[in-house]
């Protein structure tokens, strides 16, 4: 966390903001982040506004459809408004950290066990909307909050929300060019093997440090969908629920190939991910911040 910048609204909507969470300075993401409360002190919010350069508009309706939002997974949105015609919602708070914060704090990729778990989540939750016809069309490792309750998604509609559909998107405030599948940085409409990409470019960041590894340089057990995941035509990558099928197996090293087994056969994507302890630190640091900035009438943050 730290403190408020002198650009940065001191309200929003009724909501009290508190301070910054971590900026994500190595990683794009395509919001801000920010602690909040309500006056009366009673509840504490994540906060979060869109980043300068994109369109307000769009991001408000993107927030509004991620608020109708109710499968498991991603991170609830509780309440849209706008405060200096600069829109924002709400999310109840518990310790979140992002991916990329996550790995500064372990000092580096992940751990296997806590990929390849990650990975049966993100995939059980794109694999549950995509069922349901929703595309996320913003994910990448800055979207991934590792959070006391499991990995949630954020940043929902983040591409659609910095360009109209067939625009070309790279270069765009907040999109992580390494995570936009080739047909969506073009200007193609996001569909659901794009998120696909997304996954694996997230899955490679999280298990080597970087979105566009080197074969070589992935986990063995998770090199073969990975490397699906990436592929640049989207007839050859897995779909998600395909992906969660394919980590259930406990297979490791065997090759990938395509499966039509049913989601709910897999590996439980609500498994908790096996975090590292300085991960685990960071977030009972935050937890222990926002408490203090709360019973703080004045806080002072670090």
């Amino acid at each position: 966390m730290e403190r408020l910048h002198h650009d940065d609204l001191p309200w929003a909507g009724p909501y009290i903001i508190l301070a910054r969470l971590a900026p994500e300075s190595d990683q794009a993401v395509p919001e801000r982040r920010f602690i909040g409360r309500s006056a009366d002190g009673d509840r504490t919010f994540l906060v979060r506004r869109p980043l300068p350069g994109t369109d307000p508009a769009r991001w408000a309706i993107e927030a509004e459809s991620a608020r109708r939002l109710s499968t498991a997974g991603f991170l609830p949105v509780e309440e849209v408004g706008v405060t200096g015609d600069l829109p924002w919602c709400t999310t109840p708070y518990v310790p979140a950290i992002s991916l990329p914060a996550a790995m500064r704090a372990h000092g580096g990729p992940l751990p296997e066990p806590a990929v390849r778990a990650l990975a049966a989540a993100l995939a059980g939750t794109l694999a549950t909307a995509h069922a349901h016809g929703v595309t996320h069309a913003g994910l990448s490792p800055g979207a991934v909050l590792l959070t006391t309750e499991g990995p949630r998604l954020s940043c929902f509609g983040a591409v659609r929300a910095a360009a109209p559909d067939g625009e070309l998107r790279g270069g765009l405030p907040g999109l992580d060019s390494g995570s936009l599948a080739p047909e969506q940085a073009s200007g193609g409409r996001p569909r659901p093997l794009g998120d696909v990409y997304a996954l694996g470019a997230v899955l490679a960041r999280a298990s080597t440090g970087h979105t566009v590894p080197e074969s070589g340089e992935l986990p063995v057990s998770l090199r073969a969908v990975i490397s699906a995941c990436l592929s640049r035509d989207p007839a050859r990558r897995p779909q998600a629920h395909e992906v969660l099928a394919h980590l259930g197996t406990g297979a490791g090293a065997a090759p990938y190939t395509l499966s039509t087994a049913h989601p709910r056969t897999a590996l439980d994507a609500t498994a908790p991910i096996p975090l590292p302890g300085a991960v685990v630190a960071a977030l009972a640091h935050q937890s222990a911040q926002v408490l203090a900035a709360e019973l703080s009438p004045s806080p002072a943050l670090d």
